[in-house]
């Protein structure tokens, strides 16, 4: 996998994830409606700061036993394999069971990720032990929550998982905040900081506008238009590059 600086993570970090979609979308290397997690996936903590990692990915089931070893079999190994990651991890689930039997992360799980250096965790599963796991300012996405664990265990670690409508790879690169969760292509990752701080300024052209007072529908409709000549302009460099 790509080196990829810290820095580069804080600068993606600024922005919340739909300015991050709206920069992606101007590339046009897939559908507008691709890449971004639907909303069945949440954040529980919606006042948390943009989440910015790169995927761990896992299997999870809880409504029967493990075949073989017990409970939480197999964390040993997921959190080791952290480590073959280009950055921080953040944990994505995708549970087997339909409809989630139980818990995917608790506070113990989740003090384990964080302690291991991971920003973060989704499961198209459910969540528990909210409060506790709220107190470690650990940004989590789910799309339940269930008060008990089951018989919860990790059939497989780093495979493609499919949680929330999209297909998540390992390592792939995840920005999510209160708004939800998309991927970033990590060959324009290093273009995203810049090109989402010109895309506020174009906006900013229509907002600013719209807050000064005395508007009007001739004034509104240059400031859009200067707008979309900005944006435009934005979209055929990004695509040339």
């Amino acid at each position: 996998m790509p080196t990829v600086l810290p820095s580069l993570l804080d600068e993606l970090r600024k922005y919340d994830t739909p300015t991050i979609c709206n920069v992606v979308e101007l590339y046009d290397l897939y559908p507008r409606t691709a890449g971004y997690m639907d909303a069945r996936i949440i954040a529980c903590y919606p006042k948390l700061p943009p989440m910015v990692g790169f995927a761990s990915t896992a299997t999870f089931r809880s409504a029967s036993p493990p075949r073989s070893g017990s409970a939480y079999a197999g964390l040993d190994e997921q959190v080791a394999r952290f480590r073959e990651l280009p950055g921080p991890a953040v944990v994505v689930f995708q549970d087997l069971d339909s409809p989630p039997a139980a818990a995917t992360f608790g506070e113990v799980m989740c003090t384990t990720y964080q302690a291991f250096g991971a920003v973060g965790l989704i499961t198209s599963g459910a969540g528990r032990d909210l409060d506790q796991v709220e107190a470690l300012n650990f940004p989590c996405f789910t799309s339940s929550t269930i008060c008990a664990h089951g018989y919860c265990h990790i059939p497989s670690i780093h495979v493609p998982v499919h949680v929330g409508g999209v297909t998540i790879h390992p390592g792939d690169l995840l920005h999510g905040d209160r708004n939800g969760v998309t991927t970033i292509p990590l060959e324009i990752a290093s273009e995203l900081p810049q090109a989402c701080a010109e895309l506020a300024a174009a906006e900013a052209v229509v907002l600013n506008y719209l807050r000064q007072g005395n508007v009007t529908p001739k004034g509104y409709a240059e400031a859009r238009q200067e707008c979309k000549r900005q944006i435009d302009a934005l979209a055929k460099r990004l695509k040339r590059q």
